[in-house]
């Protein structure tokens, strides 16, 4: 069974998991925020266990009153004692969740939002590799889980516990040698408990980055139906879904094959402590040891303890899986952040690459040597092949990512080195991969200016050519994203380049952003932009060639060098590669 409950080796991780420590530090910053609350909760939960165990001596005193020959009134006041207890151990009981529950919820808002103050100051490079699923189920099932443990688990545990040493003390200060008896379960539990605890943290662990795989199977096989059904990839995504849930299923199996031993033996030893209680007690009133009330009271009390002990064994299976999940969740703050060096303005605008070479993880280099100076309020256009690096240039130059080996500068400043603020302050990097956010259309543009006006918005609108704003029910009011107005992919890309012009950064780095754009449209787009961003320094990633006829440099990039620099009509008079790629290109135009 041991072999059965250890999962395969897990997959490396694209985002770094919380080791034990770090967890531990979490619990007790998120209970010392609480203390109070939390202090006065289990005060009460204290006097309630304390009310509870009034019941069973109680009925011992009723029973020793009833064999002694007393008389009924005695036994009247001591059931309506019961009764009072009972009321009291309800309202104490009620009140203690009440105050721990809302101090759990507190507790659980704070730790969402440093979840989502982390996750949004994560490195644009490491989201990527992370992926959307693992990003995904880190922010909805791990947050889920660790909510519901910090508002079940860890109260509903910490309660069983105390009732659990309190009722094992009224046992010993009842009668000590029956004391012994009520532990006779504890060896079987304590086995079993720690057999468990050894595998439970890994196994659940590989659970989750099961599920954060086949959350990525099944987002990326959504994103892309159309790519799947036009290039007929149906049965390949089905056999990597396939794959995916056979793992997500071996690892859950893992896990049930540890509950399917924890939880029949923790249950198989609740029955141990009341009969030993018996044994012993009807052997020590045999010898007029003890009263017959004693041994009833002991015995109840025994009965007492499979309460706790069982929702204790219950959610401790819970527990494992908090834990696992807030390993997870508070990995997101493990990532190193962006590098803040430098946060002054630098001296200068110019941008600066020497001896550049990058690789992605696990592959070669993708970048050999490359060396280029873009002068303030240039233009400089650059061209290649598919696959020739140019997106990877753009975001070196935008400092997203850093070189293996030389470097990227701005004014003699390490681009990657800058504060990120400041970064994003003077260099934007613009995609043809655009969002709309779920808002309006004023917030949608208020992201990259905050302090906008509505005629700021309208200019920026109207400077990309996004002519389809008159047509919008309530101007910047209007609803925009899922469930209300979708804009189409050429929309949305005007869209992103009006937040562009109000971010007004000074140089601005357009990865084929017009793509999504028919080519007239991209063209009168390019040329509104043109006319607002004069003086900036742009360098523009392109595909349609006259974006490069109209730069005032092209660098021509092939396998990760640059062959060619110099402007269009010096690289076309040399009848290199990009004079070849203008021929090709004017002529498919004609």
């Amino acid at each position: 069974m041991t072999g059965t409950a250890t999962p395969e080796k897990p997959v490396a991780r694209a985002l770094p998991v919380a080791d034990a420590g770090t967890v531990r530090r979490s619990v007790v910053e998120l209970a010392r925020t609480e203390k109070r609350a939390l202090g006065l909760a289990l005060v009460l939960h204290v006097a309630a266990a304390v009310a509870g165990l009034a019941s069973p001596w109680l009925i011992g005193q009723i029973v020793d009153r009833v064999t002694g020959g007393q008389g009924a009134a005695h036994v009247d006041r001591l059931a309506l004692t019961i009764g009072g207890c009972v009321v009291a151990q309800i309202l104490l009981s009620r009140t203690a969740q009440n105050i721990g529950n809302r101090a759990s919820e507190r507790a659980n808002a704070r730790l969402r939002e440093d979840f989502v103050a982390r996750t949004l100051r994560l490195p644009i490079s490491v989201v990527e590799r992370a992926g959307t699923g693992e990003l995904a189920t880190r922010s909805s099932v791990d947050v889920a889980t660790v909510g519901n443990t910090v508002r079940e688990v860890v109260p509903t545990v910490l309660i069983s516990a105390i009732q659990l040493v309190l009722v094992v003390a009224a046992v010993f200060v009842l009668q000590p040698v029956l004391g012994f008896a009520v532990l006779a379960g504890v060896p079987t539990t304590v086995v079993v408990a720690r057999w468990y605890l050894r595998r439970a943290p890994r196994a659940y662990l590989a659970e989750g980055e099961a599920t954060s795989e086949l959350t990525e199977s099944l987002t990326a096989t959504a994103e892309g139906a159309r790519t799947v059904e036009a290039l007929r990839l149906g049965p390949a995504r089905v056999h990597e879904g396939t794959a995916r849930i056979a793992r997500q299923w071996q690892t859950r199996r893992a896990t049930l094959a540890l509950r399917s031993v924890f939880f029949p033996v923790t249950e198989a030893g609740y029955a141990l402590p009341a009969a030993a209680m018996l044994l012993a007690g009807g052997f020590f009133l045999a010898h007029d040891w003890v009263t017959l009330g004693t041994v009833v009271s002991a015995t109840l009390y025994a009965q007492q303890t499979i309460d706790p002990l069982d929702r204790i064994m219950i959610f401790l299976e819970q527990a494992q899986r908090g834990i696992a999940s807030l390993s997870r969740v508070l990995g997101i703050g493990l990532v190193p952040p962006e590098q803040r060096g430098v946060a002054s303005a630098p001296p200068g605008r110019r941008l600066v690459a020497r001896g550049v070479r990058f690789s992605y993880p696990g592959g070669g280099d993708v970048l050999h040597g490359i060396d280029l100076e873009v002068h303030p309020g240039e233009r400089l256009a650059v061209v290649g092949p598919s696959g020739a690096g140019k997106s990877t240039l753009a975001r070196l130059l935008a400092g997203i990512d850093a070189p293996r080996a030389g470097a990227v500068s701005l004014g003699g400043v390490p681009v990657h080195d800058l504060d990120p603020a400041e970064r994003r302050r003077r260099i934007a990097l613009v995609t043809q991969e655009h969002h709309v956010f779920i808002g309006t259309l004023r917030d949608n543009l208020a992201f990259a200016a905050p302090g906008a006006s509505d005629g700021d918005m309208l200019s920026a609108l109207v400077s990309v050519g996004a002519d389809w704003y008159a047509d919008l029910p309530d101007g910047l009011d209007t609803e925009l994203g899922d469930g209300a107005r979708q804009l189409n992919p050429a929309d949305a890309q005007q869209l992103a380049l009006a937040r562009l012009v109000l971010a007004d950064p000074h140089t601005l780095i357009l990865d084929e952003a017009t793509a999504a754009l028919d080519p007239t449209t991209a063209r009168r787009t390019e040329r509104s932009l043109g006319a607002v961003l004069e003086g900036r320094t742009v360098i523009a990633i392109a595909h349609r060639l006259y974006t490069a006829h109209d730069a005032d440099r092209v660098a021509v990039l092939e396998g990760g060098r640059i062959s060619e620099l110099g402007s269009h009509d010096e690289l076309v008079r040399a009848g290199g590669a990009y004079a070849a790629l203008w021929r090709s290109w004017h002529g498919d135009q004609a």
